[in-house]
């Protein structure tokens, strides 16, 4: 009983794994449920017994999929061997150099599934923002840290600085995948760089 039901959890725990990529590189609507139990090896309705629905696949493949990315995101914003701008910075080209491993094709899960599925469901809207808003906090920490170490000004606005960065960033991620270059990426970290350090000159 114990044997079976721990190769369940490692059949599920695949499924959400197999969603993490898949919708990452093609999205919600070009992935079918076909593909995702194929990929996988398992009949529909085991994917039913451990989900329901897919719908409430993708809601929990976003929540895995921030899982995964806050602790990213912590592992570089918390090096405290690096000033916190150039934390930014690091973690800006690492993100660059990930979607070059995989030639532009995938992108940022929440940016993919914000534009499909956002404005058709709250379950989706509330998941994919709740995630974002995870982020800019995390980021915003930073930029909490720039300011009492003296990289940024006491007036600048960590929040509404947090907000933008991600914002920006979403939209370099996308140019990146449209382009299949890197180019919008280094543009859009060039211009946050130089923002953040100005902040810091007034």
């Amino acid at each position: 009983m114990k044997a079976t039901r721990a190769r369940e959890g490692d059949k599920r725990e695949e499924l959400i794994r197999f969603g993490v990529s898949v919708f990452t590189e093609k999205g919600f609507y070009n992935t079918s449920l076909d593909e995702i139990v194929k990929a996988v090896g398992v009949p529909k309705g085991s994917f039913a017994y451990y989900f329901g629905s897919k719908d409430a696949y993708t809601v929990e493949v976003i929540h895995r999929y921030a899982e995964y990315f806050n602790k990213k995101l912590d592992r570089i914003l918390c090096d405290e061997s690096m000033t916190p701008i150039d934390r930014l910075e690091a973690f800006m080209e690492e993100a660059a150099i990930g979607m070059e491993r995989f030639d532009f094709r995938r992108g940022c899960l929440v940016g993919n599934l914000g534009q499909e599925l956002a404005a058709l469901d709250d379950s989706f809207r509330e998941a994919l923002l709740a995630t974002l808003r995870g982020w800019q906090v995390r980021v915003q920490n930073c930029l909490d840290e720039a300011k009492r170490v003296g990289q940024l000004g006491q007036t600048a606005d960590c929040e509404g600085l947090g907000r933008l960065f991600w914002y920006a960033w979403e939209g370099a991620v996308l140019g990146a995948k449209l382009e299949k270059s890197r180019g919008p990426l280094d543009a859009v970290r060039k211009a946050l760089v130089e923002h953040l350090r100005a902040q810091g000159a007034t």
